[in-house]
């Protein structure tokens, strides 16, 4: 098989532990970079080129989209799409799980578990928009933030209302969330491909933090994970549309409840702190499902 792995950072891990594992198991890998792709858009025969040449044909791309470049990124997986390759995750899914405001708009109608969301436009309607989530203390996040970026813990009415003006004032746009207390600070990364949750480490915030992201400072252990925190994860996952992801999960006296759907979601962490080796089973995930022709984007233009 010839898969392509779009990707910004050839040594990053999660780009070479998916080289190595291609290659152990007998494939042809390439990393591209996604910004220097280009494409010929035509309707006898579209084609993409790289560095000067056209490229020759991909059995399955793998999508390494960071967020700041979720457009363009797109675009080219697109073009990949209406060429007939197989792609580890579709362009339409990926937008779907950036755009937070849809992402949790689209789990609400699946009754998928989450935390109560507001998202307003005009500084008039912050005080009820608080009441909405059920007061201070609140999250309040850029949709735009990755990374813990962006996430604002308000401890009370006056600070959630301050930091509600200065985003607005700013122009951003926001939502805010009902803080869930009882979680102490950490959240469960459910690593998904295809209908399989594969993998779950528990991420702890650092002293006196409350995001539990690795790049704040977070630690991973291992944990085992309920049934139906395994089955809110795929669910997740599914209702994105996305084979492989990572899905954020709170525990909340309600059951799970999911923060995020990562589509293109880190293998370093979860690989070191369970020991499983992630991207084998990506590419297995390829071999079994890989076929041509097989997107919803195709013939779409």
């Amino acid at each position: 098989m010839r898969i392509a792995i779009l990707s910004r950072g050839p040594g990053l891990y999660s780009t070479r532990r998916l080289v190595e594992a291609g290659q152990a198991r007998g494939h042809d890998v390439q990393v591209l970079d996604t910004l220097h792709c280009y494409m010929n858009i035509n309707s006898l025969d579209s084609s993409i080129h790289y560095n000067g040449q056209e490229l020759a044909p991909f059995d399955a791309v793998i999508p390494r989209i960071g967020a700041s470049i979720t457009f363009y990124g797109t675009a080219v997986l697109r073009q990949f799409e209406m060429m007939g390759v197989y792609p580890l995750n579709e362009s339409v899914a990926i937008s779907r799980s950036r755009d937070k405001l849809r992402s949790m708009q689209l789990m609400a109608r699946k009754n998928i578990g989450m935390p109560v969301t507001g998202f307003a436009h005009s500084p008039d309607d912050i005080p009820d928009l608080i009441r909405m989530v059920g007061g201070a203390p609140l999250v309040i996040k850029l949709l735009e933030g990755t990374q813990g970026i962006g996430v604002v813990l308000a401890e009370t009415r006056k600070a959630a209302e301050s930091v509600i003006e200065a985003f607005m004032g700013l122009k951003a746009n926001i939502m805010v969330q009902e803080f869930i207390k009882e979680a102490g600070g950490a959240d469960i990364r459910c690593f998904v491909v295809g209908d399989k949750v594969v993998a779950a480490m528990k991420r702890q915030a650092a002293e006196g933090e409350f995001r539990s992201n690795l790049h704040r400072g977070g630690t991973a252990s291992l944990i085992r994970i309920t049934p139906k925190e395994r089955a809110t994860a795929v669910l997740a996952a599914k209702t994105m549309g996305l084979n492989v992801a990572g899905v954020d999960i709170l525990r909340s006296n309600n059951g799970p409840v999911v923060m995020e759907v990562n589509s293109s979601p880190g293998i370093e962490g979860i690989e070191q702190s369970t020991g499983i080796d992630i991207a084998t089973k990506i590419i297995m995930f390829i071999e079994k499902t890989a076929k041509a022709n097989s997107t919803r984007t195709r013939g779409r233009g």
